[in-house]
Order: structure tokens, then sequence, then C-alpha cells
């Protein structure tokens, strides 16, 4: 997904999510909803970004979660920023991503 990220495609990026998945604040407020939802709202980002990236510090894998560290650049202008990021799978599809900032 990080690598579908990166280069921007929100098709790839959400072709690997349930279609009711969204994508939250930790054990919080909704940010984007539903496969197109996550979709428009990566593309509007993109839109804003364009050379915006995410790169993998480290990664856990307990059960049907999956926890990344990852350091973000929007730009090379801007001050990157870390956040952890909680991925829940059903089956091999992701349900949930959650963000800690």
């Amino acid at each position: 997904m990080i690598a579908h990220y990166n280069a921007q495609d929100a098709d790839a990026y959400v072709a690997l999510m349930t279609d009711d998945a969204c994508e939250a604040g930790y054990r919080g407020v909704v940010l984007r909803e539903g496969r197109e939802g996550v979709r428009a709202g990566l593309k509007a980002m993109f839109a804003e970004f364009p050379q915006n990236r995410a790169d993998i510090l480290s990664g856990h894998v307990l059960g049907d979660k999956v926890v990344l560290h990852e350091k973000v650049s929007r730009s090379p202008d801007a001050e990157p920023f870390e956040v952890m990021s909680i991925y829940s799978f059903e089956g091999d599809k992701v349900s949930r991503v959650e963000f800690i900032r």
C-alpha cells in the first residue's frame, strides 16, 4: 500500500481495501469513509501535495493488525512529521487505518 501511496496512485491503494474501509484518527473520528471516500481524500491530498511521500521507519505484525512507524514528507520545503499507522485487515483487505500523530 505504501508503494501505491508514494506513487500517488489512489486507485491502486484503495483496491487493497474493503468496500466499507475507512481512515481515522486513533480511536477517534473517521477522516475518510468507504473506499470511495478514501480515494477522493487521497486524490485531493495528492493534488495539494504532489511531492508527498511516506517512508517506513519500522513495522510490526500481530494477528490481523499491522503497525507502521512512518515519516511523511509533504514537500522538500515542509517539515517532515512522524505518524504511527495501524492497519486492520479482514482477510487480505484493509478494513480500517488509524493514525496516531
